[in-house]
């Protein structure tokens, strides 16, 4: 999970610790199972807060969901794409502004932040990040 020129995208220290005892063969490194999504990512006045490496979740979840598929898109052979749909039943209301990754675990390996998505009752909404190595 690249932050690339986005600095509103960590991979969480908990994520590097897995991944590197995963590399060392001390643990199995627990697969991606789904995505969390919150309303914490902005402040007050509307202004993204980028997510800090050392968060362990995100700064206010809402709803969990497991991913609807994922794919490695063609042509990118160190990315994996995430994709999760809201049904419109799902956070209706809500003003989402933070979306993260959890494993099968349960931790947060990944956080994104970004400028509130208003949810309606009569509306789907699919989110999607990208894991890029």
């Amino acid at each position: 999970m690249s932050t690339g020129k986005n600095k509103n995208v960590i991979i969480t220290k908990k994520s590097r610790q897995k991944l590197v005892k995963a590399r060392a063969g001390a643990i199995t490194l627990p697969k991606v199972v789904g995505m969390a999504f919150g309303n914490g990512g902005v402040d007050g006045d509307g202004n993204i807060i980028p997510p800090a490496e050392t968060q362990e979740g995100l700064t206010n979840e809402l709803y969990r969901k497991e991913i609807d598929k994922y794919e490695f898109p063609e042509g990118t052979d160190t990315t994996c794409r995430y994709e999760c749909t809201l049904t419109e039943s799902e956070l209706a209301g809500e003003e989402i502004s933070e979306i993260g990754l959890y494993d099968e675990e349960g931790d947060i390996i990944c956080i994104k932040t970004f400028t509130r998505k208003g949810k309606d009752d009569d509306v789907e909404q699919t989110y999607v990040l990208d894991d890029i190595f």
